[in-house]
């Protein structure tokens, strides 16, 4: 699986010009499924998202992580992370999983993070999404779980 974090002061989704998720000060996680990712990949990005030092402690330095600071997660799926550019100018998908599995290991990954006690909102799989976020710092890290 493949996760962009965003660290964020602030985060919405909307659909169709309704929010459907959001979160305070915490994360913001746009993420894909790859083809062959299961459970086992969805379960060990949440762990490592959860124990990401990205957050600032007392002295101001990148010390703590999520569980550390009582913040939130807003998890939306993205699967044009799978872009593969290589071969032009058009982006090719054909690396992330299919809608079914996507949809299954996006939700099974958003539980993982719930289930290490992280208050988690989500997109709408599939849906035409408006993300609005202030992103703080900026932080943005990439995460893939097959590197």
């Amino acid at each position: 699986m493949r996760a962009l974090v965003q660290r964020v002061t602030q985060a919405r989704v909307e659909v169709a010009g309704e929010t459907v998720g959001s979160c305070g000060p915490g994360l913001l996680i746009l993420v894909c499924a790859m083809q062959g990712d299961s459970e086992a990949e969805a379960e060990t990005l949440a762990a490592k998202i959860h124990r990401l030092r990205i957050f600032r402690d007392a002295a101001g330095k990148m010390n703590l992580a999520l569980k550390d600071t009582g913040g939130e997660a807003l998890v939306v799926s993205q699967f044009t992370l799978a872009a593969d550019t290589r071969g032009g100018n058009r982006p090719g998908f054909s690396a992330a999983a299919a809608p079914e599995s996507g949809e299954r290991l996006y939700s099974h990954f958003a539980q993982s993070l719930r289930a290490l006690g992280v208050a988690v909102e989500t997109g709408q799989f599939g849906a035409e999404m408006a993300v609005h976020l202030v992103n703080d710092g900026p932080v943005t890290i990439w995460l893939d779980t097959a590197a």
